[in-house]
């Protein structure tokens, strides 16, 4: 498939940290990518991605899951441990085990190889649309009053102002794509919100996505808020607890 069409607007100052073993590939979606506007470092292992990562500031990451020396999965583990950067997986067989794998070390999505550039672009879009969210939005449907923009639920509260989140007092950290998940739950507690809706209003599909990726969001976020607050509602989907 050819290119798709130039950014509307210039992503000159978006630096993007790509991790491709496969010289053709790496070469290839460097190229593509800069033809974009997008600031482009390429590695092609692991450890050197590792390295590349820590040099410099990099608003989204593109990791290979089968790399030499640090597989992606490893590199996915070792950036989460300080760092929300979005990072988008690619795996060369769309394999079950790799995905789920990639997006339980804290990947916000994946890609399946051989990569189109017309997806990929996409992809990165939404990525970087969701941190632009977490920077400035707030829940579609806000209560109204004097605490609007304090959300409690329990000892768990939602700033939807300041989009901090707290749990007994401390806070939590989420990722871009956590924190938009928990938002459009807390906009609509005790509903419950289908698989396709989240793909929409949080990772922004336009179509029908692997549901893989929220049921695994998911896990994640209950880990760090608490597992019994996102209840699953078999067949449908899942609600935030009141």
């Amino acid at each position: 498939m050819s290119d798709p069409e130039a950014p509307g607007g210039s992503p000159s100052a978006v630096s993007l940290l790509l991790v491709e073993d496969d010289e053709v590939i790496r070469k290839s979606l460097t190229m593509a990518l800069r033809r974009y506007g997008y600031e482009v470092t390429a590695a092609g292992d692991g450890l050197t991605g590792l390295e590349r990562f820590r040099e410099g500031r990099h608003d989204l990451l593109v990791l290979d899951v089968m790399l030499p020396h640090l597989d992606g999965i490893g590199l996915c583990r070792k950036v989460r441990e300080t760092d929300p950067t979005p990072i988008l997986m690619m795996s060369a067989r769309g394999d079950a085990l790799d995905v789920v794998s990639g997006l339980e070390a804290g990947a916000d999505d994946y890609i399946v190889k051989p990569v189109d550039t017309a997806v990929l672009v996409a992809r990165i879009r939404s990525l970087l649309r969701r941190v632009t969210f977490a920077a400035h939005a707030t829940p579609s449907e806000p209560p109204a009053g004097p605490d609007a923009d304090r959300l409690v639920f329990g000892d768990l509260v939602v700033d939807t102002r300041g989009l901090d989140v707290s749990l007994a007092g401390e806070p939590v950290t989420l990722t871009p794509t956590e924190l938009r998940l928990l938002l459009e739950f807390a906009a609509h507690p005790g509903i419950v919100l289908d698989r396709q809706r989240l793909l929409h209003e949080v990772w922004d599909y336009g179509w029908d996505g692997d549901s893989r990726v929220v049921d695994l969001c998911v896990q994640r976020l209950r880990k760090k808020i608490g597992g019994e607050r996102i209840e699953t509602v078999r067949g449908f989907g899942y609600k935030l607890r009141r």
